[in-house]
């Protein structure tokens, strides 16, 4: 489902006279082409722009994010979009700083490109007076012959050159050196920008500022065929200001396919963004006004124990990956853990991802007596300790208080037919599966 028509009623800021200045403001601008030149081609009628997502996973994540909502911004200005999944280069990989990338077979990068093209869809608009178009790399390397490609493409980039790229250089310098297959992959990128050059008259590329080398073999490559000046711009790679790794939670990263990453922890994760970071997150990721974001920014360090602007800004983000139905849900379930909502209505994999941090233990069908669960669940060390949060009234299942210590809970109090929530008191929580 495409969430294109809540970007729609949030992007109309009269704060900005272009889109270029818009970027800036949001912080997306890290390094580009001739600045000047691209904020009046920006400025101007409608270009062609394209940015490239390999399919080097199944789902595309946080990173890939900036460069979507980039994207949908020029989009919104008037610019047309050009959403490349890389059929070929996924193939390879672009190289990674440290160690060489394990190839995937072509049936399992083809099954990826289908993913993707799914999740790029969701942010652009393929209607109306400058509809994105998908392209796919594949359909213009897989015809070229070694040979072409090496007299067409590869006699104008310089070996000198290449090795001076930021990525070429750092796995040069490390152990484990890199191999000529992806000490290629700057030229096949170049190649796809002068193909959407020649296709569509792409003026424009956009990626991440790691991707510098990538993205300026592509504008040189035009350069030296057509003769043309085309431009490329970087985005900066998003940190966090403590110093650790933007885009991660409990190591794992946070992807945009709900399979992978549950529209829960989605929106735990910018639910649990640090004050510092609040700001800059919201206009990143956002369509939010520069008023609104202005706002919530003196919310924050005014107020800061009402977490507005972590609460706003992960419904927003939130909304535009999963929709606001998903929201909504999530947002019910963290209610209803803490006793504010009906645990009922939670449909049961978004009770297994809001619970799928707590405590846990799993029991036999005859062992539902209140005391035998707080132990077995670890919410009391004993059966005395048990009975003696019973009897003080801390002893909930199901957000239902439970004052008898003989009390035993019946096969239809389980959720979905499995599960209980248990908890001590206002804050510790737990949960329980039923077997058969």
């Amino acid at each position: 489902m495409s969430h294109v028509n809540n970007l729609e009623s949030q992007h109309n800021d009269p704060a900005f006279a272009n889109v270029w200045q818009e970027l800036k403001w949001r912080g997306l601008v890290h390094v580009s082409t001739d600045e000047t030149e691209l904020e009046k081609l920006l400025a101007g009628d409608p270009i062609t722009y394209y940015c490239g997502f390999d399919p080097t996973a199944p789902s595309l994540h946080l990173g890939n994010l900036v460069q979507l909502l980039v994207m949908r911004r020029l989009q919104l200005a008037g610019h047309k979009p050009l959403g490349l999944v890389g059929g070929s280069t996924g193939l390879i990989g672009d190289p990674r700083p440290t160690a060489e990338r394990t190839l995937n077979t072509k049936d399992t990068v083809a099954e990826w490109v289908g993913y993707l093209q799914g999740q790029v869809r969701r942010f652009l608009s393929f209607e109306g007076e400058n509809p994105a178009r998908m392209v796919n790399n594949l359909d213009w390397t897989a015809p070229l012959s070694a040979i072409d490609f090496l007299r067409e493409i590869g006699k104008h980039f310089r070996v000198g050159t290449m090795l001076r790229k930021d990525a070429v250089a750092s796995r040069l310098n490390s152990d484990e050196g890199i191999s000529y297959t992806e000490f290629s992959y700057q030229i096949l990128q170049g190649m796809d920008y002068l193909q959407l050059f020649r296709d569509y008259d792409c003026a424009l590329q956009t990626g991440g500022s790691d991707q510098w080398g990538n993205l300026t073999s592509g504008t040189e490559l035009i350069r030296k065929v057509e003769g043309k000046s085309v431009h490329a711009l970087g985005t900066p790679l998003i940190t966090n200001s403590d110093g650790t790794k933007f885009g991660k939670s409990e190591g794992n990263a946070i992807w945009l396919d709900p399979e992978m990453c549950s529209p829960y922890t989605f929106y735990q994760f910018w639910l649990n963004t640090a004050d510092a970071d609040v700001v800059d997150r919201l206009k990143v990721f956002t369509f939010l006004s520069r008023a609104e974001i202005e706002a919530l920014g003196e919310s924050v360090a005014e107020r800061p124990f009402a977490r507005e602007g972590q609460k706003k800004l992960a419904f927003e983000v939130t909304s535009l990956v999963h929709g606001v139905e998903a929201t909504e849900k999530v947002i019910a379930a963290s209610a209803a853990l803490f006793g504010n909502g009906d645990l009922t209505v939670l449909d049961e994999r978004t009770l297994e991802a809001a619970t799928a941090e707590l405590p846990s233990a799993t029991i036999g069908a005859d062992g539902l007596g209140i005391i035998d669960l707080l132990v077995a669940s670890g919410l009391s060390d004993s059966k005395s300790a048990a009975r003696r949060t019973v009897g003080e009234g801390g002893a909930y299942v199901n957000n239902t208080k439970v004052s008898d210590p003989d009390a035993v809970i019946a096969q239809d109090q389980l959720l979905h037919g499995r599960y209980l929530l248990l908890r001590r008191g206002k804050k510790n929580l737990a949960t329980i599966e039923v077997s058969a």
